[in-house]
């Protein structure tokens, strides 16, 4: 019984410590890889978007940190006024003058030398506020359709927005993402059954509709029929692959990072780490997210054991983004996707990326905290 206590009060979840902090440390060594030939072309010291990742890396850690600290119920209280304040920010982005195209699309505020990507935060604070409604309307949810649109509308404001940027990644991410929340939370299948041809058509000619979504996708269901223009991301992406071999060319060895494969330190970062640590460190890095991931669910599960239903659908959101996130961009960087601009959550070069990663990974171990206490 004594030693039953003392695991109960442990103050947090060791393996979740683990995985987080050992996919950061890799996520830094490889954006130090491989930015090296990036820093070189923009003229900029060897190790100068490593120094910015490792700046973000910290300023992670401490926002981490002070989400621990916060209790859950405020988080729930003040849901809707993160949602609000991101749909608001996904406005400004979309304003001409406020802000400028970067490869075609309008997603970042620049603040001075700092951008700003306010999608990271509209996918986590939409998470936060349909765990809320999902708890404070659970009986309309679970028996009517207007309980079940609601949410819907919501989503479809949100999608609205980042499509307009156009960021189709995000939207599909968390459209996944809050669709899973609810059927883990008990909704209808009937609902689903009736929603998911209509989301599904709405999806399929939102990737049709744009002329570079439809090049992309010819080029993902044969990349080397134009290899050398829109099909040249994923063959560079498969050749990486095909180099690391079973251990890898050595870290630091890549060539498809001198300049061969576009977007090395942070879309396509996964590539790079195929080709220096091989199928041993695909592996290593692949049950390391499993277990991220694996450990957010089981924190849910716990909670809504012990009636803390609002942290149980958080934490379950929160590992559904990191699974579908995780899982779209390898699936992109080995060819099973058509190209998306998501980053691999807390191992990409991205300040955004890595400070919205952070905050959740914050909030699971305050989930896990009140639940153990």
């Amino acid at each position: 019984m004594q030693q039953r206590t003392s695991n109960t009060n442990t103050n947090f979840d060791p393996w979740l410590l683990f995985s987080v902090t050992a996919i950061i440390a890799l996520g830094f060594v490889m954006v130090a890889s491989a930015s090296t030939p990036v820093a070189e072309r923009l003229k900029l010291s060897m190790l100068h978007i490593a120094w910015h990742q490792a700046v973000f890396i910290l300023i992670g850690i401490s926002v981490a940190f002070i989400s621990t600290c916060i209790p859950i119920k405020i988080m729930a209280k003040y849901s809707n006024v993160c949602l609000g304040l991101s749909a608001i920010l996904l406005t400004i982005v979309l304003i001409p003058g406020v802000t400028r195209p970067l490869n075609g699309s309008m997603r970042w505020l620049f603040l001075g030398s700092i951008s700003v990507q306010p999608s990271e935060l509209a996918k986590l604070a939409l998470v936060f506020y349909i765990a809320g409604y999902m708890v404070r309307r659970k009986q309309q949810l679970l028996n009517t359709w207007q309980g079940f649109l609601i949410p819907m509308f919501v989503l479809a404001i949100v999608a609205l927005l980042l499509m307009l940027e156009p960021d189709f990644g995000a939207v599909v991410v968390i459209s996944t993402t809050i669709l899973g929340m609810l059927f883990l939370g008990g909704v209808r299948v009937k609902s689903f059954l009736i929603l998911l041809p209509v989301l599904l058509c709405v999806l399929g000619f939102l990737a049709v509709s744009s002329s570079y979504r439809v090049q992309r996708f010819v080029a993902f269901r044969d990349p080397w029929a134009d290899q050398y223009n829109t099909g040249y991301q994923l063959v560079q992406s498969l050749i990486a692959f095909g180099r690391g071999s079973w251990f890898g060319s050595g870290l630091g060895s890549s060539i498809q990072k001198l300049l061969y494969l576009p977007e090395s330190h942070s879309d396509f970062i996964f590539a790079v780490l195929a080709e220096e640590l091989g199928l041993a460190g695909v592996l290593c890095v692949l049950a390391l997210y499993t277990l991220l991931v694996f450990r957010a669910m089981e924190i849910g599960r716990k909670a809504r054991d012990r009636g803390l239903e609002y942290a149980g659908y958080l934490a379950y959101g929160i590992g559904l983004l990191f699974a579908l996130q995780t899982l779209i961009n390898i699936c992109v960087n080995v060819g099973l996707l058509p190209t998306k601009g998501l980053t691999l959550p807390l191992m990409s070069a991205g300040g955004s990326s890595m400070v919205a990663a952070c905050i959740a990974v914050g909030v699971l171990f305050r989930i896990d905290y009140e639940t153990r206490r």
